[in-house]
């Protein structure tokens, strides 16, 4: 196939998931935790906002940066209307982490990078997260995270947030889905906020300068949210 054959066949492709993006609806919080049976039954999880990807470190992005005031405004508003249940799954490499091979060290456990952000860290009520280190972009694979899960079937309202978009956010939320599915239960929901998400760039000219592989932030942000959507998750333009 070449350039311009696809860049013309998924035009009519690209202008609908453009409008599908801009059209996502805008939800009430409070009236998710009502039809979910009550704060208690609803769990916020944010994925790697950490310094490493939010502040600073050779994997931080300006753009990913930006969500953690929607985040944080999330977390509050959850907590006020009395969501107890915050998860935050985190980067916190090995030494000799397999994942290097890919992205090169980032997020080491026991610097810097690999803490929660200062915004989240500082809420009074921090105390109350469950952090899940992790060692790959998988939030549930060697994280006791599906271990909480089990130990928690009351909650069967999921709000996922985080960075990247095609990464670990996308991860976690087809996990939730998918282990909803696999299992036949029935009533769960997986609802992304737009808001709280975003994923990285690295233009064509820089990746060919650093030698590494380029990363369309834009593109694979919508296609990556499509894919969610498309697979029973709810995304949403933001809560309220």
């Amino acid at each position: 196939m070449e350039v311009n054959q696809l860049i013309n066949s998924s035009r009519p492709f690209l202008e609908w998931l453009v409008n599908w993006h801009h059209g996502r609806p805008v939800l009430e919080l409070s009236q998710v935790i009502e039809g979910a049976g009550g704060p208690e039954k609803v769990a916020v999880l944010a994925v790697d906002v950490v310094t490493g990807f939010c502040r600073q470190g050779p994997l931080a992005s300006e753009r990913v940066g930006r969500i953690v005031g929607p985040i944080v405004r999330l977390f509050e508003r959850a907590h006020e209307l009395g969501v107890r249940h915050f998860l935050l799954p985190q980067d916190t490499h090995s030494q000799e982490a397999v994942e290097f091979m890919s992205y090169g060290p980032h997020c080491v456990g026991g610097t810097a990078e690999s803490q929660t952000v200062p915004e989240l860290k500082n809420l009074p009520f921090s105390d109350q997260f469950t952090i899940f280190p992790k060692n790959s972009i998988h939030s549930a694979l060697g994280t006791g995270l599906d271990s909480w899960l089990e130990a928690h079937p009351e909650v069967t309202t999921f709000v996922v947030v985080g960075d990247c978009t095609d990464l670990c956010t996308y991860q976690l939320a087809m996990h939730l889905r998918l282990r909803a599915n696999a299992f036949n239960l029935r009533g769960v929901r997986v609802i992304l906020p737009i808001d709280g998400v975003d994923t990285f760039d690295i233009p064509v000219e820089v990746a060919e300068k650093l030698g590494i592989m380029p990363h369309h932030g834009d593109l694979l942000h919508l296609v990556f949210l499509y894919s969610m959507a498309q697979n029973g998750i709810e995304v949403v333009a933001r809560l309220v």
